[in-house]
């Protein structure tokens, strides 16, 4: 199978074809990623809770991200990686958005860039440094205090507009792609018909390009809270505590390991004077 392109990735939006997209953190999970044939792999900021326990995506730093980048590409070379921008790394010059960006692709390994915001002139500057830049849009989750929470974004006329604006500057400034989270499905679809770019959606209804889901969401691996736009594939987390519970409890009797898991070659009586 070829390597996902941009270019593969519009062709698929003037086919009418869906975009797949899901985030992997680590070597394991880009290796069963690869496999499923999804096209898109996001190395996203969301690792913060899911991977390093954190209460949010603030904490994280780009040093954390360019180690969990590298994994990820050794294990997916077919999947185009996409490297999240932390919080702190762009918001405070044009020069430090590039300089965090040129990180995450030389140190990383990634094939593009993704931030948040409807920031088109930091998206403007990190591509005219020769860097592929996917958007987001909608609600963004490092500045969630202030759109006032975890909340469904551009509810009433004014501030849908405001977001579909958003996008039409992300697409002029050379973004590739747009990632709209947490909006009404009219939205989603108004803003996928807006513009000429992939929009891909997480809580924004049926009608976008494509769809992103967190990994340990949908797989039933992360149980702090569970978004109502997520639909769980598997339930991967209990199956494992119930394997570990065996585990355990084979140990403490003395069923494992078996005569099959052990290796030969020596008898008790071989060993007889080591024990004095």
């Amino acid at each position: 199978m070829a390597k996902v392109t941009i270019q593969k990735l519009k062709e698929m939006k003037q086919k009418g074809e869906k975009i797949s997209m899901v985030t992997a953190y680590d070597y394991a999970q880009a290796v069963l990623v690869e496999k499923s044939g999804i096209e898109i792999i996001l190395v996203g900021d969301s690792l913060s809770m899911t991977m390093l326990g954190n209460d949010g995506t603030v904490p994280l730093t780009t040093d954390e991200m360019v180690a969990h980048i590298k994994p990820v590409v050794k294990g997916a070379p077919t999947p185009m990686i996409v490297g999240d921008m932390v919080f702190g790394s762009y918001n405070e010059s044009i020069s430090q958005a590039i300089r965090s960006a040129n990180r995450l692709m030389k140190e990383g390994g990634c094939d593009v860039i993704k931030l948040e915001g409807g920031r088109p002139e930091v998206v403007s500057a990190i591509v005219e440094a020769g860097i592929p830049v996917q958007g987001h849009i909608g609600l963004t989750p490092q500045t969630a205090s202030m759109l006032g929470g975890f909340k469904v974004q551009g509810k009433s006329l004014e501030a849908a507009q405001k977001i579909v604006d958003e996008a039409k500057a992300l697409e002029d400034a050379g973004a590739f792609s747009i990632v709209v989270e947490c909006v009404p499905e009219e939205l989603g679809r108004a803003i996928t018909e807006a513009v000429s770019i992939p929009i891909i959606g997480i809580g924004a209804g049926r009608y976008t390009d494509g769809q992103v889901l967190v990994f340990h969401d949908m797989l039933g691996l992360f149980d702090k809270f569970l978004p109502k736009f997520v639909k769980q594939y598997a339930q991967i987390g209990d199956e494992i505590v119930k394997a570990l519970g065996e585990y355990k409890e084979e140990v403490r009797s003395g069923s494992f390991p078996e005569d099959k898991h052990t290796f030969g070659g020596l008898s008790r009586d071989d060993l007889k004077d080591l024990r004095k």
